[in-house]
């Protein structure tokens, strides 16, 4: 029963299934014919509209065409918009706007770039590009005007005063007008290291930037020959002019060689501080604008500097080198160094400010003058050296005084330790090891010349007497002023020692030679050791020795007052060595033989000087006194 059941109610859902089976494939196969209609209406739409489509496309891209057209027509416009304005601007020229107007030189260079560029404008381009290429070569050539007038309204000489006036105070020309810097070498003016030289404005900073700008435009547009050109043409006059202003002036060896030495001597002192001015306010100053106006085209900017400056350079060292080939003397040494000083003292500033290879051939030749200077002065030296050996001069100096040649040559050598840093400077040139010790040497040498020239200039008198005074004079000279010198330190204590006994030697000669002789006339000696007693001597040989005394100290006296020491304390010294022999000899003389005189006839006759007198006497002797007045 329940198995029936259940059975019936499972066929019962079954049919319902079935019957639920055959409603959905009705509405399915409704559907089928529904959308297979659709199908076909849509297939008859798609080829009805296909020529719709078609059209619309072409109206669609003719449109973007058309948008492509317009926007190439407005970049046109506008670059025709933008070169009339240009040619507008370059037609007013330069002068009024400058910023302006090279802009618009910019803007014609970018609009022959944008026809040159687009092809497709061909027809039009080819005209459009020939009239801003001709209205281009206007606008640089205004330019290239306006560069020049700008240089040329703005380069100015410069004035000899407002070049002083960058100078170190110590260097500049004093009140008297006498230039400074050169003329006197001072050798406690150890450092102009640390002095401030001002560079001078040769061309005012505002305008740099605009010349600069105007450079790179002409530089842009290939016209670097005609910017070299006018750039060195008008800078070149003006550093010549500035030169000409200060003084300088081209002279030539034969020029050199026909001066009086007080000319030349005073030319070379200006030489010196024209270098100076020169190298480090010119050349400086020159170097400094070129390097502004001329940034970022470096080749050019070195040529240009090396041109401008090359004629001036020339003209200053062409001095230097007329003179370090002429003649050599011994009054040139000085002038020889102190060029040689000023040529060491610029060799950094040489080097940096003439460091590019177009410089390069003015930089070797100031250090080959630096070389050549040291060179002759080096050879003028040692030409002293053997002039003071040879010294034949035939001036006499009749009363034994200091020779002329001793003064000039202590002078000499005194004047030389003021330049000692300078001489060191000059023996390491040529590659010394021991710059004092040289020194040292060469004042040893020149001081044993001037002593073996004395020696044979006082073989000129005929006096021995004369001839020991002489030599005590000039060797007394020559170690004085070497022990108040520099010159004590190089030739060292033992040199002046031996010196100064050597003048000893000389006075002590002077008196054996020069009183000797009248000594004898006071000293009374028998045939034997011992001086005799009055009783063995006549009064007629008293008379003669007292008359022979008399007559030969009236004639050391006349002639002895005209000699001359000049040294007041060697006079001294050396009146008082006579003195301490003859007043007692004389003294003694006197006392032993003097009460026979006086017992006799007229003794005033052979007794004619006391003690006093002679001492009074003696002091005027080597006075240089000449005399007009009778012997006594």
């Amino acid at each position: 029963m329940g198995v029936a059941q259940a059975m019936e109610a499972l066929t019962e859902r079954a049919g319902l299934m079935k019957e639920s089976l055959q409603k959905s494939q009705t509405i399915t196969d409704n559907m089928v014919g529904i959308l297979g209609s659709f199908d076909h209406r849509l297939s008859a739409l798609e080829t009805a509209m296909r020529p719709t489509q078609i059209r619309t496309h072409s109206i669609r891209r003719a449109h973007e065409n058309i948008d492509k057209a317009l926007k190439q027509a407005e970049l046109i416009l506008d670059q025709f918009d933008l070169s009339k304005k240009a040619e507008a601007k370059i037609l007013r020229g330069p002068h009024e706007d400058l910023e302006s107007y090279l802009e618009a030189i910019d803007q014609l260079r970018g609009t022959i770039k944008f026809f040159s560029n687009n092809k497709m404008f061909k027809s039009t381009a080819t005209g459009v590009i020939g009239h801003a290429h001709n209205l281009l070569s206007k606008a640089l050539s205004k330019l290239e005007d306006e560069f020049r007038q700008i240089l040329q309204n703005y380069s100015k000489p410069m004035e000899p005063d407002r070049l002083f006036e960058c100078l170190p105070s110590n260097l500049r020309p004093s009140t008297d007008g006498e230039g400074g810097g050169g003329k006197s070498h001072d050798p406690h003016q150890k450092s102009l290291e640390n002095a401030i030289f001002t560079v001078p404005t040769v061309i005012p900073p505002r305008v740099l930037p605009l010349l600069h700008d105007l450079a790179q435009q002409m530089v842009q547009a290939g016209h670097q020959q005609q910017l070299f050109k006018t750039y060195r043409d008008t800078r070149a006059a003006v550093l010549e002019q500035s030169l000409k202003k200060l003084g300088v002036e081209r002279l030539s060896k034969d020029d050199v060689q026909r001066m009086q030495w007080e000319v030349l001597e005073a030319k070379i002192g200006n030489w010196i501080h024209y270098m100076r001015i020169s190298v480090k306010l010119l050349f400086a100053a020159e170097k400094k604008i070129c390097d502004q106006i001329l940034d970022g085209v470096e080749s050019l900017r070195d040529q240009c500097f090396g041109e401008v400056t090359a004629n001036s350079v020339a003209i200053l060292l062409s001095f230097g080198e007329a003179i370090a080939k002429s003649k050599r003397s011994p009054e040139k040494l000085f002038v020889l160094l102190d060029m040689y000083e000023i040529m060491r003292e610029l060799k950094p500033e040489i080097e940096l400010v003439f460091g590019s290879q177009p410089c390069t051939e003015m930089k070797d030749s100031a250090l080959n003058l630096t070389k050549r200077l040291a060179q002759t002065a080096q050879e003028t030296f040692a030409d002293f050296e053997e002039a003071v050996e040879k010294d034949a001069t035939k001036t006499a100096v009749m009363d034994g005084t200091v020779h002329p040649l001793t003064s000039y040559v202590i002078n000499y050598v005194k004047f030389l330790f003021d330049y000692q840093s300078t001489l060191r400077l000059l023996f390491q040139e040529f590659d010394s090891k021991d710059p004092d010790s040289e020194l040292g040497a060469v004042t040893t040498r020149i001081m044993h010349a001037l002593q073996n020239n004395l020696d044979g200039k006082s073989k000129q008198y005929k006096d021995a007497a004369l001839t020991q005074l002489f030599l005590m004079n000039n060797v007394h000279y020559i170690v004085r002023s070497v022990r108040r010198s520099e010159a004590k330190d190089l030739l060292g204590d033992d040199w002046v020692q031996i010196h100064r006994r050597i003048v000893q030697q000389h006075a002590n000669q002077y008196k054996r030679v020069s009183w000797a002789k009248i000594l004898q006339c006071l000293t009374v000696q028998s045939s034997g050791s011992g001086p005799v007693e009055n009783s063995n001597i006549s009064r007629a040989s008293v008379k003669d020795r007292f008359k022979t005394f008399n007559s030969q100290f009236e004639e050391l006296h006349q002639r002895q007052c005209q000699w001359t020491v000049p040294d007041s304390e060697l006079r001294e010294s050396l009146r008082l060595a006579v003195a301490e022999v003859l007043l007692p000899a004389f003294r003694s003389f006197l006392k032993r033989f003097g009460p026979m005189i006086e017992s006799g006839k007229n003794p005033q006759k052979y007794i004619r000087f006391t003690p006093e007198d002679l001492e009074r006497m003696l002091n005027e002797f080597f006075e240089g006194k000449t005399w007009s007045e009778p012997k006594r």
